[in-house]
């Protein structure tokens, strides 16, 4: 358990939320142009799919803010 404050919190919320707002607006901006044409059954697997690939990397990085090792 760590015992003195660390600088990895809150520069890893402020990464993580700059990240997932640089990764919707990339969505929104090439995908759904892209999809959006198609009728609502055919586009919520992709939205599905794109909705839950940001949070492979996930697991890792929130051990990295609380540790600072990647693993």
């Amino acid at each position: 358990m760590r015992q003195q404050p660390t600088i990895r919190i809150p520069l890893g919320i402020l990464a993580l939320l700059t990240a997932l707002l640089i990764y919707g607006v990339l969505v929104a901006r090439y995908i759904a142009p892209m999809i959006g044409s198609w009728p609502a059954l055919g586009q919520t697997p992709i939205y599905v799919l794109l909705g839950v690939v940001w949070l492979l990397p996930l697991r890792r990085f929130l051990i990295w803010m609380e540790t600072g090792r990647w693993g």
